[in-house]
């Protein structure tokens, strides 16, 4: 069986088409700045990467030249998109609605739009790759949608609820609902597996230019850093993460600017990038932390945030048994790894600095003697999503 995972951004298409027998992936793509006139696509087949630069004016145009470069060509993968068995989609906010993958159908489509108001600018997106592909590939084409938010939906009530009027989450539903779920979802999964289910308390954390920590008891989400939105936990590449809400009417008032301005500066102007002045990415930050006191501020400020709800989240699960680092920094960053550690050292933890030094590959970094094992787990959401899909289609 072969699934295409997609995921639909407001202006990138993401895929993988993915032979589910092996799980091997026979091709990925990544079409960005979709909608503009230097609009690329990235397609990876069988480890040769391919750079495209083609106009792409529309969402339809990225999935059409997706669907040409699977099917034709010397590079094709398939001869004709019916080979392709099924379609997962990821969808980022499916609300109280959904606590696992669905199939898709009217009903789905209906409640992803209900949930538009949570996130605005992702659920747009990602129902328009389900409608384009109902499009494009026929309505009888098995589609699944899964969730960002599906795995948080173990959290108990008095860890997503916010101490506003109650009333506002009845007419809303304003509370924590966590996001990087599918990545949580697998990396603890795969721990469970190495593990043979002897590690039941994780702390997951999901370190990349969006960044999430997970607290995880015996496969049941306990708490996670992001809120109601994305904005809330972690310094991220451009976002805030946590901080007095009041100063968002203290900037208003003496900077003169609306909620959408403020809402952007804390969404695209911050965190990394922000307190840098450099970039939002990791990389560059570190590399200018000897020249750039704002750099090394920059980094400081992260990894202090990530060290602080490590040690609330172990708290809160009264223990730990193991912390998973994943995503873009967490696979491949040995130093911020290593500052992490180094501050949670009153866990019983021992760094095997040597395999520390490995760079986004599976492996435990922790000794022997560590009480608490550490382990790099590269997050692979595509496979998840697949799998989900393979399981509610076959």
């Amino acid at each position: 069986m072969k699934v295409l995972a997609i995921n639909c951004g407001s202006s990138s298409l993401k895929y993988q088409l993915i032979d589910m027998e092996t799980e091997k992936v026979l091709a990925s793509g990544y079409c960005e700045k979709v909608g503009s006139d230097d609009s690329y696509n990235t397609h990876k087949v069988n480890g040769e990467k391919l750079k495209i630069n083609i106009p792409m004016k529309s969402h339809e145009d990225a999935i059409n030249l997706m669907v040409e470069l699977l099917t034709a060509g010397e590079k094709r993968v398939i001869d004709n998109v019916n080979e392709i068995n099924a379609i997962g989609h990821r969808v980022l906010h499916g609300g109280e609605k959904f606590s696992k993958s669905v199939i898709i159908d009217d009903e789905v489509i209906d409640a992803i739009e209900e949930c538009i108001p949570l996130a605005p600018l992702h659920n747009p997106a990602n129902l328009l790759g389900i409608k384009l592909c109902r499009k494009i590939f026929g309505d009888k084409m098995p589609m699944v949608a899964v969730f960002d938010t599906s795995f948080h939906q173990t959290m108990k009530e008095y860890a997503y609820m916010y101490a506003l009027p109650y009333e506002y989450y009845e007419k809303y539903g304003i509370r924590r609902y966590g996001f990087h779920g599918t990545s949580h979802r697998y990396v603890s999964n795969r721990l469970t597996q190495i593990s043979e289910g002897k590690l039941k308390k994780i702390i997951s954390c999901h370190l990349g230019s969006g960044a999430s920590i997970c607290a995880i008891d015996d496969l049941n989400v306990v708490d996670t850093s992001m809120g109601l939105t994305p904005l809330e936990g972690l310094v991220m590449g451009t976002r805030c993460g946590d901080i007095d809400p009041a100063i968002v009417k203290f900037i208003a008032e003496k900077e003169k600017k609306n909620l959408d301005e403020i809402d952007d500066i804390m969404n695209k102007k911050s965190g990394l990038l922000g307190i840098s002045g450099v970039s939002n990415d990791t990389r560059d930050v570190l590399s200018t932390m000897d020249v750039n006191k704002k750099s090394k501020l920059a980094m400081d400020m992260f990894v202090y945030r990530v060290v602080k709800y490590i040690g609330a989240y172990v708290a809160a699960m009264n223990g730990v048994d193991a912390i998973i680092f994943t995503a873009g920094v967490g696979e491949n960053s040995n130093v911020i790894r290593k500052e992490i550690i180094n501050k949670i050292s009153y866990l019983g933890i021992e760094l095997d600095e040597v395999k520390n030094d490995t760079l986004g590959e599976e492996i435990k970094i922790s000794t022997e003697n560590s009480k608490v094992q550490v382990y790099i787990i590269p997050t692979n959401e595509e496979l998840m999503i697949a799998r989900d899909t393979l399981e509610l289609c076959k």
